[in-house]
């Protein structure tokens, strides 16, 4: 952001210089002087001690003509400028959706850790069952250790869940510009999903990043207008106003100075500077067809982008509901499991395979949220606004 708003001010200054070019150039000057040594005047043969002797003057020039190369300067610096906007817009939404990509990141860790401690404390009952079990002689030593090995599995998740979101935190913590980990605490519901048909009807001109490689080429294309300019003569006028004696100076302007003052009209035109003007051109006219290439390319680019995130997005807000229902089949599954192990109507594998299976159903439940809200804050950086 620092880097595009540094951006945004030199092409600001820029084009106020290409303005500026259109004005005429002044300044001013003044100066006083005194020796230590005098003269003789000769008619007289007196000694004349030092004086002290004052100057000063004004001068200002402009250029008349110049091949319309001000005028292409202006064009220019305005598309430059408009880049730099363009380019702040698209920078400002490229950092929201690192800090959302970091938010929402810690917020699916999180959930990833309570989703893990849910697994250890199943792990945990199921290990009881099964030794009770085996105590009563209801089950065998088998069941036991295979609840003991899922127990220690489901306590390794924990710890690496818990590290995931360490690092997420911390992660969190410089993006915001904190020298912490910062802890992110969700603060609305989950958005619903966007009007899809009106993204896809919504011009591509309004996109920031088009908008940045339209003005990039525009500029190219000026800058072909600027060296098309020394083909043509320039012509200037130049203004000097300057008096000199040894009275004292009366006011800012010494006017009452002998005055000495002129005019000067110039015209140059260069006609031969050994091909260098035509590798200008060359070189300006390939900067512009790389330039318009680029603006093309950088259409379709975001098109192809903005289906893919567009179907990205519909596709994760569609897996929500489906990662719902399936988080509700495998806990009822669970619960019917549980209750088939305890009476003797089950085996300890399909007991563990119904755990197995709500862990995932928890996990996926997570990732679709995670995906969709992500695909959504991918889709508001490309048009440049919020949904």
């Amino acid at each position: 952001m620092v880097q595009a708003i540094g951006a945004e001010r030199s092409a600001g200054a820029g084009r106020r210089s290409a303005f500026g070019a259109y004005l005429p150039s002044v300044s001013v000057n003044a100066s006083t002087s005194k020796g230590n040594t005098g003269r003789t005047d000769n008619n007289t043969g007196l000694f004349i001690p030092p004086v002290r002797s004052y100057s000063g003057g004004i001068a200002a020039n402009v250029e008349l003509f110049d091949g319309f190369r001000r005028l292409a300067n202006v064009r220019g610096a305005s598309a430059t400028a408009a880049a730099a906007d363009a380019g702040l817009v698209n920078q400002r939404f490229q950092v929201t959706l690192g800090t959302k990509q970091a938010f929402y990141n810690a917020l699916a860790t999180e959930d990833l850790v309570r989703v893990a401690e849910s697994q250890v404390r199943r792990a945990q009952q199921q290990l009881q069952i099964s030794v009770e079990k085996l105590r009563a002689g209801s089950a065998t030593r088998s069941d036991s250790l295979r609840s003991t090995v899922d127990y220690g599995n489901a306590r390794i998740a924990l710890l690496q869940a818990q590290a995931n979101l360490a690092t997420a935190q911390a992660n969190l913590g410089r993006q915001i510009g904190v020298d912490q980990p910062v802890r992110a605490v969700p603060d609305s519901a989950l958005p619903g999903l966007p009007d899809t048909a009106a993204l896809r009807a919504s011009p591509l001109d309004e996109a920031p990043q088009v908008r940045q490689a339209d003005a990039q080429a525009s500029a190219a294309r000026a800058q072909v207008w600027t060296a098309r300019a020394q083909y043509w003569p320039s012509l200037t006028v130049a203004y000097n106003d300057n008096r000199q004696g040894i009275k004292q100076p009366q006011g800012p302007l010494f006017g009452n100075l002998p005055d000495s003052y002129s005019w000067r009209f110039g015209l140059s035109w260069t006609l031969f500077n050994g091909f260098v003007r035509e590798q200008q051109q060359v070189t300006a006219s390939v900067a512009r067809d790389n330039a318009e290439a680029v603006a093309a390319d950088t259409r379709r680019l975001i098109n192809a982008q903005l289906t893919q995130q567009i179907a990205a997005m519909t596709t994760a807000y569609a897996k929500i509901d489906i990662a719902r229902a399936n988080v509700a089949a495998a806990t009822e599954d669970l619960r019917v499991q549980n209750e088939r192990y305890r009476v003797g109507a089950a085996t300890i594998l399909d007991l563990l395979t119904s755990q197995a299976a709500l862990t995932t159903a928890e996990g996926n439940l997570v990732q679709a949220r995670f995906d969709y809200l992500i695909a959504r804050s991918q889709v508001e950086a490309l048009v440049g606004r919020t949904l």
